[in-house]
């Protein structure tokens, strides 16, 4: 399909679901890098009984701590 044919069914609100192909669709800024941190065990200890008592994993615990810290690190 050419880019002026699926514009205009986008525009006309009509389903351009099928027209798309997800399997290699990106999120800009999202990659993501694996790294090992060590953290001591209590540290590791605390992050557990905040994940339990959420009842997220261990990582998510960090990635959410993480990303609140640095976005209040950007408004600043």
């Amino acid at each position: 399909m050419k880019s002026e044919d699926f514009d205009k069914k986008f525009d006309a609100g009509d389903d351009i679901m099928d027209s798309l192909d997800f399997s290699k669709a990106t999120r800009p800024g999202r990659e993501q890098k694996r790294i090992n941190v060590d953290f001591p065990v209590w540290m590791i200890q605390s992050l557990d009984k905040e994940a339990k008592r959420l009842g997220i994993p261990r990582q998510s615990v960090i990635k959410v701590w993480l990303a609140e810290r640095l976005e209040a690190r950007q408004d600043a």
